[in-house]
């Protein structure tokens, strides 16, 4: 089926502040046909989002209006519609899923109740018969259990089985039109790539229509047929998704694609995009990319473009494009790419950090007064070394134990970890409270989420300069608030801004504030948890070019914790891979990533959404969720979802095997050895 399902025509979303009316959708016209997965591609901030919840007739009252131009369902107009009309809308004919399934998700009703509320309003399916069609629905989904889960409540779920729930509520009252808003973006590659094919293969048998909206250009890539890229409100520019990712025509746009980190640009800066998205609540008389453009000549800065239709299918709102426009002037490509100066590489015997056997144990109460308390063993024997001026980093999905690792070096879990943490020949374990605090000097951390990290009712000066005033370090208040200067500067930002709050930054100068105030101290190790899973490609690309910068004119050495591969492969020069509590495959990045050995490995690569694949690649499909780190697997860990799994992975688990590159899997070792397998297949 190909007729038009879904169609914007002109359509502007104002919300209104205390100052001004922000433009939040700007004369935004598309069309989504039906069974087709239309993707919708830009930066937090320009307007993705509002274009959803205008669909969805959900604007936030009495802010939000619809100023003007249709949304058309089937030719009918919905902003005409009261809303008691758009309830019968919402969840019947059109369904959305909402980013955060935590927030979204009641936790004080069980799933199948959550599943059934919209059962009973759209279908009117109530008992035994709505218990069915919940039951079929879990399934649908791939929720295994469905009779247990059903009664289970959210907190209950992983993240990626709360995903799933979401979908099947969305899925309830069989729609026409599933608008997915981030879908994936908190999810850990594998469990993303089973929620992408699975939308897939709803989509299939459905006939559904898809609004996909992300920042993830892997993601546009695997499961997109059209792509309109999003820029401060405006659509900038619309096509084919093969011929978007061949040749994709707008400044913006290529900038997306160039500010992506992979191994072929580690020996330089990657591209960044300056500044930031405009304030939508001002009137522009000009093109809205023009500040941040490396193309921009002077009609760009005295006229607004035009839309440009081009003789592939593409559209493009540029001036580069437009042939009464294009002829008047040129301009010459600037670019802003530089060599990295590259940190020489250490082989010395004594690393800066080594951990030997590292467990963490968190007890849990008894269930019983005589009985052991259960255990979860998040770390369970990890050994890593670290020598200076490099980066580790550490992968893995999300509950496999990476932030206990990290926790356990810093001396934080104490009461509950062992093993030796030893950091420049001193075993942390052994010193005290006083020493173990003068000590925290040589390492510090970067944490996942800048915003929650800082005080807000403190002043961006006084964050930075906590650390040395916490320590006595750094001289008089004089000094100190010179180095406050410094250090922003160091991290790109203004020396003025120091006088600010946090919430008056973006995501990325919350994270350069974050940098700033863990380099106070002249740190030797940083731990980077997650620094840059939160951000847009674009800041994304400049927190990882501030990172190798800092490294390579101080020295500082990274224990860099993620699970987004891309950026591993820009900045590591060594991975170590973790599954439930222990490594299972380490060694220089370029061997782990391009020839993995073990099949987590291969699976957590293969899941990875990639913007070079003309078609998409083969999933090693990993069944089900990690495991429990309260009851693991006996044997290898890995074997109840393993691809390859033999009989003896189920009865101990494998040693060592390689030297530096090295993995524990019984594919590599005389005990396991199978003929008839190639090592690193899959």
């Amino acid at each position: 089926m190909t007729e038009t399902l879904l169609r914007l025509h002109h359509l502007s979303t104002h919300l209104q502040s205390a100052r001004a009316a922000i433009r939040a959708v700007d004369d935004v016209s598309f069309e989504i046909r039906r069974g087709q997965t239309f993707a919708l591609l830009g930066e937090s901030g320009c307007g993705k989002s509002v274009t959803a919840l205008s669909i969805m007739g959900l604007l936030p009252k009495p802010a939000g209006r619809i100023a003007g131009g249709a949304i058309y369902l089937d030719g009918q107009d919905l902003t005409a519609y009261s809303e008691a009309a758009m309830r019968d809308v919402r969840g019947n004919r059109i369904a959305m899923i909402f980013q955060e399934p935590m927030t979204s998700l009641n936790p004080v009703l069980s799933v199948g109740d959550q599943i059934g509320e919209s059962l009973r309003k759209h279908k009117g399916l109530r008992g035994a018969a709505q218990r069915r069609r919940v039951l079929e629905l879990l399934q649908a989904v791939g929720i295994s259990d469905a009779e247990r889960r059903r009664r289970e409540y959210p907190h209950q779920l992983s993240g990626g089985m709360k995903q799933r729930v979401m979908i099947a509520i969305a899925l309830a009252g069989e729609p026409d039109l599933l608008i997915a808003d981030e879908p994936t973006t908190a999810l850990d590659v594998t469990i993303q790539a089973q929620v992408l094919a699975l939308l897939k293969r709803l989509q299939a048998d459905t006939g559904m229509a898809v609004l996909l909206i992300t920042h993830d250009l892997g993601v546009v890539a695997e499961v997109a047929d059209f792509v309109a890229v999003m820029y401060a409100g405006q659509i900038v520019e619309q096509g084919d998704r093969r011929r978007f990712f061949e040749a994709a025509r707008h400044p913006y746009s290529r900038k997306l694609f160039e500010s992506l980190p992979a191994m072929d640009k580690r020996a330089q800066t990657l591209d960044v995009i300056p500044g930031a998205v405009p304030s939508l609540a001002q009137t522009f008389v000009a093109c809205r990319f023009e500040p941040r453009c490396e193309f921009a000549w002077p009609p760009c800065r005295e006229q607004p473009p035009r839309w440009s239709s081009l003789a592939d299918g593409h559209g493009v709102l540029c001036h580069l494009f437009d042939p009464l426009v294009v002829g008047t002037g040129t301009r010459t490509r600037v670019t802003q790419r530089t060599p990295l100066s590259a940190v020489p590489p250490m082989h010395d015997a004594s690393p800066l950090l080594q951990v030997d056997d590292l467990r963490v144990h968190f007890p849990l109460r008894s269930r019983s007064l005589f009985g052991d308390a259960a255990r979860v063993y998040a770390v369970d024997g990890v050994s890593l070394r670290l020598s200076a001026g490099r980066t580790l980093a550490l992968v893995g999905e999300s509950g496999c134990g990476k932030t206990s690792v990290g926790q356990g070096i810093l001396q934080l879990l104490r009461d509950y970890s062992s093993g030796q943490v030893w950091f420049d020949g001193v075993d942390l374990a052994t010193l005290g409270a006083n020493a173990l605090r003068r000590k925290r000097t040589d390492f510090q951390v970067i944490f996942q989420d800048p915003y929650s990290s800082m005080n807000p009712r403190m002043r961006v000066g006084q964050i930075v300069a906590e650390g040395m005033r916490a320590q006595g370090i750094g001289g008089d208040r004089a000094a100190r608030q010179a180095r406050v200067i410094e250090l922003l500067q160091q991290v790109g930002l203004s020396a003025d801004m120091k006088e600010r709050y946090p919430h008056e930054f973006s995501g990325g100068q919350r994270q350069r504030i974050c940098i700033a105030r863990a380099l106070a101290l002249k740190p030797r190790l940083l731990i980077c948890d997650e620094p840059t899973s939160a951000l847009d490609v674009s800041v994304q690309a400049q927190i990882l070019n501030l990172l190798r910068r800092l490294q390579a004119e101080t020295g500082v050495s990274y224990l860099f914790i993620t699970h987004d591969l891309s950026v591993v492969a820009y900045l590591a020069h060594e991975v170590a891979v973790m599954y439930l509590g222990r490594i299972v495959e380490q060694g220089p990045v370029a061997d782990v990533l391009e020839r993995p050995l073990h099949p987590y490995t291969q699976a957590l690569l293969a899941a990875v959404p990639s913007v070079q694949r003309t078609a998409p690649a083969p999933h090693l499909r990993l069944s089900g969720d990690l495991p429990s780190p309260i009851h693991p697997p006996s044997g290898c860990h890995f074997h109840p979802r393993c691809p390859q799994a033999m009989p003896i992975c189920r009865q101990r688990y494998p040693e060592v095997s390689g030297d530096d590159h090295r993995t524990r899997c019984f594919l590599y070792t005389s005990a396991g050895s199978n003929p008839g397998m190639a090592p690193g297949g899959g």
